[in-house]
């Protein structure tokens, strides 16, 4: 198979630095639309990997994600929005960086270069065959991924990936890959912009589903978020207010009294 790492092609503009703001702004736009076409046909990996993590999920294991640099922050962003707005445990979304915390903030040289460290990572979160562990690398030839990768699979465990090139190793060690081909940069080999597009798109798509299919959603709401600031705490007084036709009022004491807005529901629908 022919690896091309379209990732790191030459853009398809010359002499940015004459462009004018407008130019710079509408072109890199141009190129942004792009990416939803190159996640929409990648669609039928996308439900393979996520009907593997519903079965886990549901039989009591996690989600780990795993990569470095943009791709690790965001795999970190999508675990970590998990619980508030689902309501589920820290520790069932789990997202894993190269470089540690550090390089949440602050690139960690070299981080990304070692095969070993993914798993020794892993292993400290005590991971097991329960699980799922979904690579993150727009190039797929991260070691750090690739390494951690390669140990899950000969230790039993699912493995996943998100890249944007074809046939890379990355997509060649995941059981379930996804590839989102987004095709060059505007700024050459800046995979932050349509790659890490695409791949925030897809961890979307995956956790989003996952939830509802856990049944973390009711209805089209977000029964089970955390009530952990007055925004959130107004939407489940509205929500309340829209699923039973209560007053704002008995809205509100339905929730301050259960805390929660699934169990306000319940209990309200039970006294009835």
């Amino acid at each position: 198979m022919n690896f091309v790492k379209t990732t790191e092609q030459d853009s398809n503009y010359r002499d940015l630095e004459k462009m004018t703001v407008n130019e710079l702004l509408h072109n890199i736009n141009k190129e942004d639309k792009t990416v939803p076409l190159a996640v929409e046909k990648a669609i039928p990996q996308i439900e393979a990997l996520v009907e593997q993590i519903v079965i886990r999920l549901k039989k009591g294991g996690r989600l780990f994600y795993i990569g470095a640099g943009t791709s690790g922050r965001l795999g970190i962003l999508d675990a970590s929005e998990c619980p508030p707005t689902y309501g589920v445990p820290e520790q069932l979304v789990i997202g894993l960086i190269a470089g540690g915390d550090t390089a949440i903030r602050k690139a960690v040289e070299f981080a990304e270069d070692s095969k070993e460290q993914a798993w020794k990572d892993l292993k400290a979160c005590d991971i097991s065959s329960d699980d799922v562990v979904i690579g993150i690398a727009a190039s797929g030839t991260t070691p750090y991924v690739i390494g951690g990768l390669e140990r899950c699979n000969k230790n039993g465990i699912l493995t996943g990936c998100i890249t944007c090139n074809e046939n890379s190793p990355l997509a060649l060690t995941a059981e379930y890959p996804v590839v989102a081909v987004v095709g060059p940069e505007f700024v050459t080999g800046s995979s932050r912009m349509k790659a890490g597009t695409a791949q925030k798109l897809i961890l979307n798509m995956i956790s989003t589903t996952s939830m509802i299919q856990l049944g973390r959603v009711k209805g089209n709401k977000m029964v089970d978020m955390q009530l952990s600031n007055i925004k959130l705490v107004d939407r489940g007084v509205r929500m309340i207010m829209q699923e039973l036709q209560v007053s704002r009022e008995e809205a509100e004491a339905l929730l301050q009294k259960h805390k929660n807005v699934r169990n306000a529901i319940k209990a309200y629908q039970a006294e009835k």
